[in-house]
């Protein structure tokens, strides 16, 4: 429950148009940050290297298993849009 509680509360409490959970060293992560920037879009990354077991509560959630797993913010409602390739597609 605590975990599902952390996801929840990170996209709540996200006051941006994307929110990426990413980790340390990973290139789909920066092309997921720098196509964010190029289409002007604000965005919170939260590494998971510091989160404990959120990770794995998001892949229960979304069934998306690598970083980045980033959600659009920008409606009523979160969206879960994948990884840096379906993020491409996407925008």
């Amino acid at each position: 429950m605590e975990k599902l509680y952390q996801l929840h509360e990170w996209l709540q409490k996200t006051d941006s148009d994307f929110l990426v959970f990413s980790q340390t060293i990973c290139p789909y992560c920066d092309l997921a940050e720098r196509t964010l920037n190029t289409n002007n879009h604000s965005y919170k990354v939260v590494n998971l290297d510091y989160e404990g077991d959120l990770r794995s509560k998001i892949v229960d959630e979304t069934g998306h298993r690598t970083v980045p797993m980033i959600f659009d913010l920008r409606g009523e409602n979160p969206i879960f849009v994948g990884g840096s390739d379906n993020l491409l597609e996407y925008l």
